[in-house]
């Protein structure tokens, strides 16, 4: 019997190594499609030998999306940025290039496809970000109408950029000045975001069942807070106390003008606009319940990777 034959396109990112993972340990070929396969040479471990193999692919290059689609079953598409850098736009990657993947796929006679998203990509949104993501998700489900949609909350897990950002930000100020405060959020474990991608690109829960495909599921955690209320407790957990300064979205907005000319830059205006908007699933959408999986809540993630923050790290009581 042949081995099923995975590609993941941006699968060297925070959720690209877990779902890399979980592919791997259920038997499949995995295809990591990156810009820079050199980088992503940490994947390999996570596999037999040669079970991961590493391909340079660029969605601004369709012929090198094709050479990391051809053969695949099926077809998991990851990529996303967060600001805008060079070339490396939200129009061409988040929307373009997520309507090439799915149309390359198509053509390739893919089986199926998983396309992540995130919580409120919408038309209507004032967010860059949150408009491409609507546009791409669009874009995959007209060339490739039983593509799978993913669009979780934040993500987090021991190498995400939120609340180790924060945790950075906490040892190193003396307050915590934070737009949108009382934004709130439904934190979701990367772990159960991958295995959800990962059950999405068999196309079903059983043989002949195809529940997943043309269907958009909204993945949070099983607790919904605000930005305000995430950093304090995740304060309490390193053991650190910054007083919570709330920044007016005017004056929010003047330094993102500002912090966005950097390199990498650690908030931007578009992300500003992001905070402006609750990030929650929605009422009577799809979500864990249609893949069996019991969301993990904050209180099962963070003691994992929030000691290192610890004044004695874990040798602190917690």
């Amino acid at each position: 019997m042949k081995e099923r034959l995975v590609t993941v396109f941006g699968g060297s990112g925070f959720i690209g190594r877990y779902i890399v993972e979980q592919l791997a340990r259920e038997g499949a070929q995995v295809r990591v499609a990156v810009r820079r396969p050199n980088e992503a040479l940490f994947l390999k471990p996570l596999g037999d030998l040669g079970q991961i193999k590493l391909m340079a692919a660029n969605l601004k290059n369709e012929p090198s999306v094709r050479r990391a689609v051809r053969g695949a079953d099926a077809v998991i598409n990851l990529v996303g940025i967060l600001f805008n850098s060079g070339g490396q736009t939200f129009e061409a990657l988040q929307a373009e290039g997520a309507g090439l993947v799915a149309r390359v796929a198509a053509e390739e006679g893919v089986k199926n496809m998983v396309h992540m998203s995130a919580l409120g990509a919408t038309h209507a949104s004032d967010s860059r970000y949150a408009r491409t993501k609507a546009m791409g998700e669009d874009a995959v489900l007209a060339a490739f109408p039983t593509a799978t949609i993913l669009r979780p909350s934040v993500v987090i897990g021991p190498e995400d950029g939120f609340y180790n950002r924060f945790a950075k930000l906490v040892k190193l100020l003396p307050v915590l000045p934070i737009p949108g405060a009382d934004t709130k959020f439904q934190p979701v474990y990367v772990d159960d975001v991958a295995k959800a991608a990962v059950m999405a690109s068999h196309g079903g829960l059983t043989s002949g069942d195809r529940a997943f495909e043309g269907k958009t599921f909204e993945l949070g955690g099983p607790r919904v807070m605000s930005l305000r209320a995430l950093l304090e407790d995740m304060m309490d957990r390193i053991g650190t106390r910054r007083p919570i300064i709330r920044v007016p979205w005017g004056l929010a907005m003047l330094q993102a003008t500002f912090l966005q000319m950097l390199p990498n830059p650690p908030l931007t205006r578009d992300q500003v606009t992001l905070l402006r908007s609750d990030n929650v699933v929605s009422e009577g959408a799809l979500g864990f319940e249609a893949f069996g999986i019991k969301p993990t809540g904050i209180a099962g993630v963070l003691p994992r990777y929030s000691q290192q923050y610890r004044p004695k790290g874990q040798f602190k009581a917690s």
